[in-house]
């Protein structure tokens, strides 16, 4: 699709653009475009407000619409764009695994700030989207304005490494197997699921039924090409110590595998920040939207006055007390 075309679908891509407003725009309704990757695969992108732009990557266990919370939010003061990553209705779904894995889910994710002539972009991305979010930073770092990175970790504890991979592989069959309507039932009660669902049962209910209309074989080539084969946030250190974005993580307490992973980001990004929500599980987007709109607002509106800055090097990690 050319620019020209685009543009009478989604707007301009500048931030903060208020000439030649879209009709869906003007209505209040949301535009919706088919925007198309590097190698051919169509992505579903959906837009609503005007302004600086925000792009949110969804988890595994979501889609585009998991974002709703945020882009209602959101969408009163800044251009916010979600989409439905590969494999992923009304995306494409590649059938190989090999058109599946973690560099191609970031520079999908560029693909979509191409198409609609965005130049920069706060992303923000939850779990699998989360991974793609630090993935986007270290590949791309100049379109980024910042990084959000929530409830990210699962596999990168060296421990359990070897353990998930082979754990996604059997998450893989059992989409592929029994089909996501049925293997929903039991993906949408995993141990740092049930805490969304004691709080918010009408919103769980809504995740867990969202989940069930995954693609299977969508799901299956996820698991098998990007979650079991993506690199620990350990392994990347270097990189991570060299990434100047400003960075901000969000997990929750009991979100087990995502604390660890947390806090090693934390202590590695320079500009990077770590918020703990208590008596949390993974869908932190969802289960604490309000806590998590809060957050995310706050740290955008530092980071566009120039006050979220690397750790200033007085604040020595091995100090306890000062003493001279």
């Amino acid at each position: 699709m050319g620019r020209k075309a685009l543009h009478a679908i989604a707007g301009d891509g500048r931030a903060g653009t208020h000439a030649e407003r879209p009709a869906a725009a003007i209505l209040g309704t949301m535009p919706m475009t088919m925007i198309t990757t590097k190698d051919g695969v169509k992505l579903h992108v959906e837009e609503a407000g005007e302004g600086t732009p925000i792009l949110f990557i969804h988890e595994f266990g979501g889609n585009h619409e998991s974002w709703e919370p945020q882009l209602r939010y959101f969408s009163r003061r800044y251009r916010c764009i979600s989409y439905a990553a590969r494999g992923y209705p009304p995306s494409d779904v590649p059938d190989s695994v090999e058109a599946y894995s973690q560099a191609i889910a970031a520079d999908d994710a560029v693909a979509v700030l191409d198409a609609l002539e965005i130049e920069k972009a706060h992303i923000v991305g939850l779990s699998m989207g989360g991974f793609c979010t630090v993935h986007f930073g270290l590949r791309t770092p100049e379109r980024a304005l910042s990084l959000t990175v929530a409830g990210a970790g699962y596999g990168c504890e060296k421990e359990f490494e070897e353990y998930f991979r082979g754990v996604s592989r059997e998450v893989a069959d059992n989409f592929e197997k029994q089909g996501a309507k049925e293997f929903s039932k039991i993906y949408a009660l995993g141990a740092s699921r049930v805490q969304f669902q004691n709080k918010d049962p009408r919103g769980w209910q809504e995740f867990a039924d969202r989940l069930a209309t995954h693609s299977d074989r969508g799901a299956a080539n996820t698991m098998r090409g990007v979650q079991a084969r993506r690199p620990s946030f350990y392994d990347l250190e270097d990189d991570l110590k060299k990434m100047m974005v400003p960075t901000l993580v969000v997990v929750g307490d009991e979100d087990d595998h995502c604390l660890q992973p947390g806090i090693f980001l934390k202590k590695t990004i320079p500009a990077c920040g770590l918020s703990v929500f208590p008596k949390t599980g993974h869908t932190l987007n969802l289960e604490e939207p309000a806590a998590f709109n809060a957050l995310l607002a706050e740290f955008i509106a530092q980071v566009e006055v120039g006050h979220w800055l690397p750790r200033d090097p007085r604040a020595l990690p091995g100090q306890i007390m000062r003493t001279k």
